[in-house]
């Protein structure tokens, strides 16, 4: 089979699985697939920061992520991370800082997923899901068709136009959408904050692979490569959307 045929195949049935969750719109079905993303991400993320020998942090993760069922602000849960994490070290002096990189990338972007989803229900999940993905998508066509200025090292490939291009195609797209929740105005400011913020998402994942020497974070998709290179534009946006929803509404 070709890596073409391998990649269109588990792409429908990755879009197959989203939308299924997206019907049933159902708090812990989404909690439970959101975990399962995350947990594989949170593996990912270890070999990415070479941290591989560290499987008692996974332990912690699932620990994170039972509570995040309960707990009616599954964001906050980061920062107790991080003040929990900073007595630990203060106490024993260990001065392990690397293994809370994992819990800052990507547990606290999940979190926030969790926390999109959980404040402000599906729509906001499904509108997530198209700026996010017209802005990747509508960067690679604009990029093929007009781009010429390389956007930065990291990502070489990218390009300013169809960077610009695809946060435009995102923002007009989601910003329509959007109306089901919020007025047009702030459709369009969260929509382009957030098409922008999936960019850098992109970008950061990119960076770590650079450090780590890597092309795929994974090889668990099939013609896709890792988990985290799918959800990398996500992590960072899901975390704007929240940000702003509350911020702006």
């Amino acid at each position: 089979m070709s890596e073409l045929a391998k990649r269109l195949i588990t792409g429908a049935l990755l879009i197959g699985i989203v939308a299924l969750v997206a019907w049933i719109d159902s708090f812990g079905l989404t909690w439970l697939f959101f975990g399962v993303i995350y947990l594989f991400s949170f593996y990912e993320a270890l070999k990415l920061f070479g941290m591989s020998e560290r499987n008692s942090l996974y332990f912690w993760a699932l620990l994170v992520w039972i509570v995040a069922a309960i707990y009616p602000n599954p964001d906050d849960l980061f920062f107790l991370i991080a003040l929990l994490f900073a007595a630990f070290e203060a106490y024993t002096q260990e001065r392990d800082w690397q293994k809370f990189l994992p819990f800052l990338y990507p547990t606290a972007s999940f979190l926030f997923l969790l926390a999109l989803y959980h404040d402000f229900g599906m729509d906001a999940l499904i509108w997530l899901v198209i700026v996010v993905a017209l802005t990747d998508i509508g960067a690679y066509f604009t990029g093929r068709a007009i781009g010429k200025h390389p956007f930065c090292k990291t990502s070489p490939k990218k390009t300013w136009e169809g960077v610009i291009g695809g946060v435009i195609i995102a923002t007009i797209a989601g910003s329509y959408y959007a109306l089901i929740l919020v007025d047009l105005p702030y459709g369009i400011v969260i929509s382009l904050l957030t098409a922008v913020a999936a960019v850098f998402g992109d970008l950061f994942e990119s960076y770590l692979k650079r450090l780590a020497g890597v092309k795929d974070s994974g090889n668990i998709l099939p013609g896709h490569g890792g988990i985290l290179d799918r959800v990398d534009g996500y992590l960072f946006a899901a975390v704007a959307m929240v940000i702003l929803l509350r911020g702006l509404l």
